[in-house]
């Protein structure tokens, strides 16, 4: 993926360790509630320490794909707002092998250094894919982080994975697309600029 794609440090000067610490920062931001839904999800963000990724900027990064028109506020149901103290949901970003730790511990899911999870209460986001985004996703690094992010606090709001609805449509935020797009077209995002739900078949 090429660097000029992307807003923020590219994969090519974000180093991605094996695994870290297993401690993490609390990115000191906060915001006003997105959207208008009446459930209203308070998140935090959390970056590993040692890892060369800011973690305001990660926050700032994670509230303004929250705050985007095609995503999870578009259907009415949702709000979102950026804290910095508990309760909340934790957004971490961490090493592939602390994911891959944590991953285990919150749900026995293997995520073979490769993927992210949602775990109670919090997401985890695999550092290698938040630098280096995907082989499946042709496109900036920021989407790609969308996708991340929207993926998993879909689970949060109680969607569960989706499919490829047909050749050339876009793909579902909820459908695993690192696992290959099945003839769809990588998207990042859970609605359409004219708020409609990008759906698929349950996957």
């Amino acid at each position: 993926m090429s660097p000029s794609h992307s807003p923020s440090p590219s994969a090519t000067v974000i180093k991605v360790p094996a695994t870290g610490s297993g401690t993490f920062v609390t990115a000191q931001a906060g915001g006003s509630v997105v959207g208008h839904g009446p459930n209203l999800v308070r998140y935090m963000v959390q970056v590993e320490k040692g890892i060369d990724v800011s973690p305001i900027q990660a926050a700032n990064e994670i509230a303004d794909i929250l705050a985007d028109p095609r995503g999870w506020t578009a259907g009415g149901s949702a709000s979102f707002q950026l804290v910095s103290s508990e309760p909340a949901l934790k957004i971490k970003i961490a090493t592939p092998g602390t994911t891959d730790s944590l991953c285990w511990a919150g749900i026995h899911q293997d995520t073979q250094g490769e993927y992210d999870c949602e775990v109670p209460g919090g997401v985890m986001v695999n550092l290698k894919r938040w630098v280096q985004g995907s082989p499946t996703f042709d496109g900036p690094i920021h989407d790609y982080r969308a996708l991340i992010i929207n993926h998993e606090m879909g689970h949060s709001l109680g969607h569960q994975h989706e499919t490829c609805p047909g050749p050339g449509k876009p793909a579902p935020v909820m459908m695993q697309q690192i696992k290959g797009l099945k003839g769809c077209v990588a998207n990042a995002w859970p609605y359409d600029k004219y708020g409609h739900y990008i759906a698929g078949p349950p996957g």
